[in-house]
């Protein structure tokens, strides 16, 4: 029951070095710094913005290659890395104004220029992704520290008082557990006490606990389904936003409870994660007749309000694969090695492109390329080099250790 299948050893290491490549040769900004992400299949960049969410992932993916991989510890990786942390501490922080907190704008000029703040907390989530992995590999506590101080920031934004995120109080605006904040502060507890001692751990030991109870709120309909918003007491909400689903978003959390699972020692947790996070996200999001999991769903059926919710996207099918892998390393369940092998067969049948390199990103419902370039504003260097890097480390993992 061990992964034996050479295509399925052989193939992420090289796809990953592809897709490393890719970005080396094709974003780099040796002007103004950063990154470009808009690029067309041909590497020529379309449009000149630099999306600070993007920017803080790539800084974050090329320190981690760098700093966990050999192969990867390579000059030209860790100069672009602080390249591209140096283009954000320089840029992406915009003032609030009077004495009030910084925020992250959401996209910047090629030379820096703020173009756009959202009133989200995702661009100083990727920020201090950035921040914190990029002092791991310079030793540089100035970092470290600016990832933490921003990190008690959002934990104030989401806990106490949003009011400085600018969203006005609208009196007919519900109030919503929208399953990515819990999700994405596990993924930075995660992130800021991997490595860093007991002192760290125990600081975020509570924000851990509250985001997996967050994030658990989400199973909804005596457990059958797992819903994007929920009210703030946990309960379904009406209306489209109520019944909405993304698969790809819940396979993605279930990889985190997961990671809290194994370092919690929480066996329960666990089959919580694999039986209501990985195995019902795929049961209700797989298609059937084509293959590929929808983007986005209705839980009673409705076509959702979102026009590309039938489009076959690349990053749930990178989380689709992490997780399942993840599941099946815990528990050597073989069906969860048989979706990984699905969902790893559906990726790499649709998704590369082995003319140009890299992936395509958005496909049509039956499979077939729906737009060719490889980054643009939500994608980068992030899913798709993710999901390779931990991919490899798991399958390497299994097989050094399989009986």
């Amino acid at each position: 029951s061990e992964p034996e299948d050479e295509t399925t050893q052989s193939g992420i290491e090289p796809e990953l070095d592809n897709v490393v490549d890719f970005w080396l040769k094709y974003s780099h900004d040796t002007v103004h710094g950063g990154f470009f992400t808009c690029i067309g299949r041909d590497g020529k960049v379309y449009d000149e913005l630099k999306y600070v969410w993007l920017q803080g992932r790539q800084v974050w993916m090329y320190c981690r290659l760098y700093r966990t991989m050999d192969r990867f510890r390579k000059p030209e990786i860790l100069e672009a890395a602080k390249a591209g942390g140096a283009f954000l501490r320089k840029f992406a922080r915009v003032s609030s104004g009077g004495s009030g907190p910084w925020k992250c704008a959401f996209c910047l000029t090629r030379d820096g220029k703020a173009v756009k703040i959202q009133r989200t907390i995702f661009s100083e989530c990727f920020y201090i992704m950035a921040m914190d992995e990029l002092s791991r590999v310079t030793g540089d506590k100035d970092m470290q520290l600016e990832a933490e101080q921003m990190m008690q920031q959002l934990i104030y934004w989401v806990r106490e008082d949003s009011s400085d995120l600018g969203r006005p109080q609208l009196s007919g605006d519900v109030p919503t557990n929208s399953m990515a904040v819990p999700m994405m502060l596990l993924c930075l507890v995660q992130q800021l006490s991997e490595g860093r001692g007991q002192e760290v751990v125990q600081k975020y030991r509570e924000l851990g606990s509250w985001c997996v109870q967050q994030t658990l709120q989400h199973i909804q309909r005596d457990g059958t389904a797992i819903l994007e918003n929920v009210s703030l007491e946990g309960a379904e909400l009406p209306g489209c936003q109520g019944r909405l689903q993304n698969p790809g978003h819940a396979l993605e959390a279930g990889w985190f409870l997961l990671q809290f699972s194994a370092e919690r020692g929480d066996e329960e947790l666990q089959r919580t994660a694999i039986e209501k996070f990985v195995e019902l996200p795929y049961q209700y999001g797989w298609d059937k007749e084509h293959g590929g999991l929808f983007y986005f769903l209705d839980v009673d059926g409705h076509c959702p309000t979102q026009l590309e919710w039938s489009m076959k996207l690349w990053w749930p099918h990178c989380e689709a694969l992490i997780a399942f892998l993840m599941a099946y390393s815990q528990t050597k369940r073989p069906e969860l090695l048989e979706r990984f092998s699905q969902v790893y067969e559906y990726i790499f049948s649709h998704f590369p492109d082995a003319k140009s390199g890299e992936w395509f990103g958005y496909l049509t419902q039956e499979g077939k390329v729906a737009l060719d370039f490889k980054g643009g504003p939500f994608k980068g260097f992030f899913h798709v080099p993710r999901c390779l890097y931990m991919c490899e480390r798991i399958l390497d993992d299994l097989l050094t250790n399989k009986d």
